[in-house]
């Protein structure tokens, strides 16, 4: 009975499992393997760690796209996760319409991120966007803003798309937090006397806690690998300032963009190396962080 139960039990994880070892865990031996050769696809040459002395002596472009990726990155953060954290506070509430409101904000989660890029590309089109024409009839400007021409308005642009698109997982998993409250705290804490501004400081902060360091955590590594909407709304421009790094890896791996007549695989293979290095020092600096002020809680 045990040894048909424990059969039946791998069978039923046989398709994670699977899909785990292969597009997990495979993909990654196959960079770790390549990030050594000087491969195009079809030809292979060992180099040694030429990869890797390129990247770090002669290529500053990897790291302007590295640091373009933490600008955006944690810039959208400050402003996405307070926000989710705000709106999940007030619809935990009782208003009129907040079940309503909660699938309004989770819609962009699902929509296609190409979509996402495309209307947002034609809301701040130069001519005839939605945006310059508003500020045409407010008066706030006597030109058209050139939005994607400049690499800050560029990536404010990008900022606003990527806020607009995941704040509203983000404010589901806050408001799941929320709802595990027990409302007794908040029914001592009132009649202890404490206002609404106390009973959120002091009991629902450090009761969120906990879902807010996971929340945070994916926030930061998924907006560190954001690829496809950079791609849709400015592909780099302009003149590659708006370049984050995934992108930048993408371009020499699939041999996208000018002047990429030849794929560098190999080479692609060793940023990725580098990249994957960096975003897991930041996670685990995250964590023992997280892990020092639980303590000190």
């Amino acid at each position: 009975m045990f040894r048909k139960d424990a059969f039946q039990a791998y069978l039923m994880l046989s398709p994670q499992l699977i899909g785990f070892f292969v597009f997990a865990i495979y993909p990654i031996f196959w960079i770790f393997r390549w990030a050594w050769f000087d491969y195009d696809g079809i030809d292979a040459k060992f180099v040694g760690f030429d990869n890797f002395v390129r990247l770090f002596t002669r290529d500053p472009n990897f790291w302007d796209s590295m640091l373009n990726t933490f600008i955006l990155s944690f810039g959208k953060l400050a402003v996405e996760i307070p926000l989710a954290l705000a709106l999940a506070v007030l619809l935990h509430g009782k208003i009129r319409g907040r079940h309503f409101f909660r699938t309004m904000f989770f819609m962009p989660n699902v929509v296609s991120v190409a979509i996402i890029g495309l209307l947002f590309y034609f809301m701040f089109a130069t001519f005839e966007g939605i945006v310059n024409n508003m500020l045409f009839d407010w008066n706030w400007i006597d030109e058209p803003v050139n939005w994607f021409g400049n690499k800050w308005l560029a990536l404010t642009v990008i900022a606003i798309a990527s806020i607009w698109q995941n704040f509203g997982i983000n404010l589901l998993f806050l408001l799941s937090g929320l709802l595990n409250i027990p409302a007794d705290l908040y029914e001592s804490a009132e009649i202890d006397g404490a206002s609404r501004g106390q009973q959120f400081w002091h009991i629902t902060i450090p009761m969120l806690a906990p879902v807010m360091q996971v929340v945070l955590m994916l926030a930061i590594i998924g907006s560190l690998k954001m690829t496809d909407l950079v791609l849709v709304l400015t592909n780099g421009q302009p003149a590659g300032q708006t370049e984050v790094v995934m992108t930048y890896i993408f371009k020499y791996f699939f041999k996208y963009g000018e002047g990429s007549s030849v794929a560098q695989i190999g080479y692609a293979s060793s940023l990725g190396l580098v990249t994957a290095v960096i975003i897991g020092i930041i996670t685990v600096i995250y964590l023992l962080l997280t892990r020092r002020m639980n303590k000190v809680y």
